[in-house]
């Protein structure tokens, strides 16, 4: 009989929650913690002790035998270190098992041995991690047994940041002091803070593991460098949203299982366009948390897919020709007592602070399209974004018909007076209720979307941390209110004043709304006439991040130093250029270890074939002699293509690290790499299946 699972009683029964706190801490020290947590004061290291000691008890119970510091590197997976309770044997040879407030709050990974950019060199060392007690700890269950994490910051001993969570924390207080501000002057003085709410929907690819195994292109670089189509692809769309197979709801319930004991609020899940691909979306949450929630989404993902001899692939386009994944972050402003900034209600041409609000955002987006451009920039991604099925690589926003014919009111008279209503959807059939559906339709196409109370930003990559997007979305927000306040309040009329600011940015920023469709051709032309930026690759995108005015944005808010973001740019670099490195490295090798000697094998017998015919008297042999010459033909063409390539990758390392070797990659190896897959492909489309030497794109995404 297959066994209930009470979801109100599995539901963060791992997580040392706000509910676990309240019950296990003194009173006092419970309010010390939640005052720590929702106003940023000090928290002394007398409360930290009972903490530490309260949250140690508590793990282990639920079976944890050490803790760790649990924190995000530069290197987009997250990391840790495993340390037992236990502390030195007593005389009497038993053991103590503790853990103290200095334990809970700082720990000292090596700094050295994590990306830096420059910041740090390899003989320094020394780096701090340190408590984040607005995301909750939690213990978590695999091989090793149980382990208390703690998630934490990451810096140098220098005091830079080396991760992605205190730039992250750093922007949410950047936003919360300019949204107070803006709040302050509509008369709101109930309002203590404001939060950016996120919500992240994960695509993701399952693959049978066996068959993964077999190939070295999805070991080495989580994609498939070679493959040829098979008769039938996504074209149906008879996947999407399909009936789930028994196999994968068997692996989705587990991964709910996993997320719902951690805390992790998994909602939706469904069968996404093409075949094998799958979706995962959580509900929104603060942005650190949801940061935190989605970096364990994804191990847990990849946990659950071994147990079930799945692969989870998270590349943004393991397989060429069929959709990509992406991650799309859906992002808006909540207060402590329910408001949400982005709502505009019934009549939004009337609500005056949801129009400054929205034009701000307007005008962020226009001001530092390149920077969130930026924040989506992932080698993977590359092959996705303007792909036809993600959103193009230039950024644009989408507002719906409501808001852009509210939008155009205010430009062309400076006053907006109506808003278009919501309509009743008619079936035409009479059992069918009729409903009121939405003021506007959506736009899969559009990078930033409006979507009825939130911004979707569809550019992210399936495999990314969402953390680097939620730090510019926040920061240019936050530098968008505050130019907006620095007027408004010298205003002696704030009604006049707002007015006339909606309007102007409206009118100065119209040029980033674009409601059509982003693949049309005929987008990029206008953009360009528009002044939008364009930046098709991951290389082209980096110096983004190091421009004067996003440097000089950044450091006023002192989210990011001069110097780490010079840091971050260097480390993008050098991500780009090892990994197209290893692609090409991998091409290399399979096509010398596993296609050459696999189409030498297919020609040998082939050429038998014509021997073994003509001796036995038949005259007829052009078949076989016609396959003999195509593929050898394409044998040379791969020999060619190969040994160009080894000629490129000899050549990498005499280019200086940064961005000189990472164009280098982009500009010579990218298309070295696709001569050498062009004639393997077609090769695939004649060797015998027997021969051929690893699974096909059929193999892969159709028996699971």
């Amino acid at each position: 009989m297959e066994e209930y699972v009470n979801v109100k009683e599995l539901f963060g029964c791992d997580v040392f929650n706000d509910a676990v706190m309240q019950e296990r801490l003194p009173k006092k020290v419970y309010r010390e913690l939640k005052k720590t947590i929702e106003e940023g004061s000090d928290l002394s290291l007398e409360i930290a002790d009972v903490v530490a000691h309260e949250m140690k008890e508590w793990a282990i119970e639920k079976g944890a035998t050490h803790f760790s510091h649990w924190f995000q590197p530069l290197t987009g997976v997250t990391a840790e270190k495993h340390d037992a309770f236990i502390t030195a044997p007593m005389e009497n040879g038993r053991i103590l098992l503790s853990f103290s407030g200095k334990e809970l709050i700082k720990g000292e990974p090596d700094a050295s041995s994590f990306p830096s950019g420059g910041l740090r060199a390899t003989f320094e060392a020394r780096g701090y991690t340190t408590w984040d007690c607005t995301s909750p700890a939690f213990v978590r269950h695999d091989a090793a047994g149980g382990t208390l994490c703690i998630p934490t910051a990451f810096c140098s001993y220098t005091g830079e940041a080396l991760d992605q969570k205190t730039p992250l924390l750093r922007s949410m207080e950047a936003i919360n002091t300019q949204a107070l501000r803006l709040l302050r002057l509509f008369g709101n003085t109930t309002t203590r803070k404001v939060t950016p709410s996120v919500g992240a929907e994960q695509e993701y690819f399952l693959i049978d593991k066996d068959k993964w195994m077999e190939r070295k292109d999805l070991i080495y670089t989580g994609r498939t460098l070679f493959g040829a189509m098979p008769p039938k692809g996504q074209e149906m769309d008879d996947h999407y949203l399909g009936t789930i197979r028994q196999r994968i709801s068997a692996y989705m319930r587990e991964v709910n299982e996993e997320c719902w004991k951690l805390g992790i609020t998994a909602k939706t899940q469904h069968n996404e366009v093409a075949p094998a691909q799958h979706e995962l979306a959580p509900i929104y949450e603060a942005a650190n948390i949801a940061a935190d929630h989605n970096q364990m989404m994804m191990r847990i993902m990849k946990k659950v897919a071994s147990r079930h001899g799945l692969r989870c692939l998270l590349h943004e386009k393991p397989f060429a020709g069929l959709n990509g994944s992406g991650k799309h972050n859906n992002w808006s402003l909540s207060t402590d007592d329910g408001l949400n900034l982005l709502d505009p209600g019934r009549t939004p041409h009337e609500n005056i602070q949801f129009l400054l609000v929205l034009t701000c955002m307007l005008k962020a987006v226009d001001e530092h399209a390149d920077l969130l451009r930026f924040s989506a920039a992932d080698v993977g991604n590359d092959h996705r974004l303007g792909g036809n099925e993600a959103p193009p690589a230039i950024v644009s926003v989408f507002l719906g018909e409501q808001l852009e014919d509210v939008l155009e009111q205010l430009v062309s008279t400076g006053t907006a007076t109506h808003s278009k209503k919501r309509s009743k959807l008619v079936t035409g059939v009479r059992t069918l209720p009729d409903f009121m559906k939405d003021a506007t339709d959506r736009n899969r196409t559009s990078p930033f979307a409006f979507t009825g109370n939130k911004f979707e930003f569809r550019m992210v990559g399936a495999r990314d941390s969402i953390s680097m997007c939620n730090v510019v979305l926040n920061t240019i927000a936050a530098e968008s209110f505050r130019e907006a306040c620095d007027i408004l309040e010298q205003a002696d009329d704030f009604e006049m004043a707002v007015h006339d600011l909606i309007k102007k940015y409206a009118t100065e920023h119209q040029r980033i709304v674009f409601n059509g469709n982003g693949y049309a051709p005929e987008w990029q032309e206008e953009a360009a006439k528009r002044g939008l930026p364009n930046l098709p690759s991951m290389v082209d995108a980096i110096p983004a991040l190091t421009t004067e005015k996003n440097t000089a944005m950044f450091e006023s808010f002192q989210v990011f130093s001069r110097a780490e973001l010079s840091s971050r740019a260097e480390i993008q670099y050098e991500i780009y250029s090892k990994a197209i490195n290893i692609e090409a490295k991998t091409m290399i090798d399979m096509t010398a270890k596993q296609f050459i000697p696999a189409v030498i094998r297919y020609t040998t017998v082939l050429a038998e074939s014509v021997n073994a015919v003509k001796a036995a008297g038949a005259l007829d042999t052009s078949v076989q002699m016609d396959l003999l010459k195509k593929t050898t033909a394409l044998l040379k063409k791969t020999n060619t293509a190969m040994k160009q390539l080894e000629k490129l990758v000899g050549q990498v390392n005499t280019y200086p690290e940064g961005e000189k070797r990472a164009r280098f990659c982009r500009q010579k190896l990218v298309p070295a790499m696709e001569v050498l897959r062009s004639p393997i492909d077609q090769l695939e489309m004649l060797v015998d299946k027997e021969m051929w030497p690893m699974p096909s794109y059929g193999d892969l995404i159709f028996e699971v």
